[in-house]
């Protein structure tokens, strides 16, 4: 095989938050030109982990390839986009920044060019009728460019993460490409749960009940949310979310600042004083973050770049999968 195919490929990331999807495709092989944001906690947490990455703060709404011309032609546009709402999606209203995002990357297609893109949002974006002018908006100019494409769903704990996540993906390769991709099959293992995943970070500062709360937090975490960037502090999303959490012994109002030491209780008659809360750190463990990735910022600016983040491992499953369907080996 020729050494070009053996080598990495060239990725441009957008919305690229605290690199979860880019760290997983760099696992993949894909090393980034670029990597693009807005907010200046997620461009200092990938700076803090990847100094060497071309780190760029600014909206995607203005950025343009003209001027940086590095990533012309690359081999993946990757993106992990703000939620889209299915309200946004019916009125498509001017005001809808999340629309606006998506209109932005699709247009960026014309400028960079590459050889695939991949964008990663809400399940409901690939099915739902509410969400259908914007499928039809992404079929046409990606038509009209000569990229075919497709949409499917996959959920996170089927590719190594401890949590329920469902993710709408969308894959688009230049020409006939498209008929090599396979999207990334399931795990034949058993979803890793909470208690697995977190036993032991706590019991890290002897916090002595650490196993007994491992065996009864026995399932993947529900879905973890950043929340909103404007309003509010961390917590681990909304009330559905609080309940299975709780079921977990876990308090879901909050995160905490530290693990629980020796000191702390374990009576299930104290309610949620009797539950752990769970750190930024053990959010992203949940998130499939390695435990040497760091996060820039006040805890609840981190808690955020957590719960808004791409699970790293299903970054990693989908660049092997895009890797493959262009010809190079995983």
């Amino acid at each position: 095989m020729e050494e070009s195919r053996l080598g990495n490929l060239s990725s441009l990331a957008v919305c690229a938050g605290a690199g979860g999807l880019a760290l997983g495709l760099e696992q993949a092989g894909f090393d980034p030109v670029l990597l693009l944001d807005n907010r200046a906690a997620a461009c200092e947490t990938l700076r803090l982990n990847r100094p060497k990455w071309n780190v760029v703060e600014t909206d995607l709404l203005d950025f343009d390839p003209v001027d940086h011309q590095e990533t012309y032609d690359v081999d993946l546009l990757a993106a992990g986009l703000p939620r889209v709402k299915a309200s946004a999606a019916v009125a498509r209203e001017d005001s809808a920044e999340e629309i606006r995002v998506l209109e932005a990357t699709i247009m960026l297609m014309h400028g960079v060019q590459p050889r695939a893109l991949l964008i990663e949002n809400v399940p409901d974006l690939v099915s739902k009728p509410a969400y259908e002018p914007i499928r039809a908006y992404v079929t046409t100019e990606l038509e009209h460019l000569g990229y075919r494409h497709r949409w499917f769903v996959l959920n996170a704990m089927d590719h190594g993460v401890p949590q329920d996540r469902k993710q709408g993906v969308l894959v688009a390769f230049k020409g006939d490409l498209i008929e090599n991709f396979v999207a990334p099959v399931p795990d034949t293992k058993p979803p890793i749960t909470v208690g697995a995943a977190l036993r032991s970070s706590m019991a890290a500062r002897g916090w002595p009940y650490a196993d007994a709360w491992a065996a009864q937090a026995d399932q993947p975490a529900p879905t973890l949310v950043g929340g909103s960037w404007n309003r509010g502090g961390a917590d681990l999303g909304p009330t559905g979310s609080k309940r299975s959490w709780a079921r977990m012994r876990v308090n879901g109002g909050t995160v905490a600042d530290e693990l629980p030491g020796p000191e702390f209780p374990w009576d299930l008659s104290l309610g949620v004083k009797g539950m752990v809360a769970l750190t930024v750190e053990q959010a992203a463990r949940l998130q499939g973050f390695p435990a040497d990735w760091s996060f820039a910022g006040r805890k609840t600016a981190r808690y955020r770049q957590v719960g808004h983040a791409s699970p790293p491992p299903v970054g990693r499953a989908l660049g092997c999968a895009i890797r493959a369907a262009l010809g190079h080996r995983a």
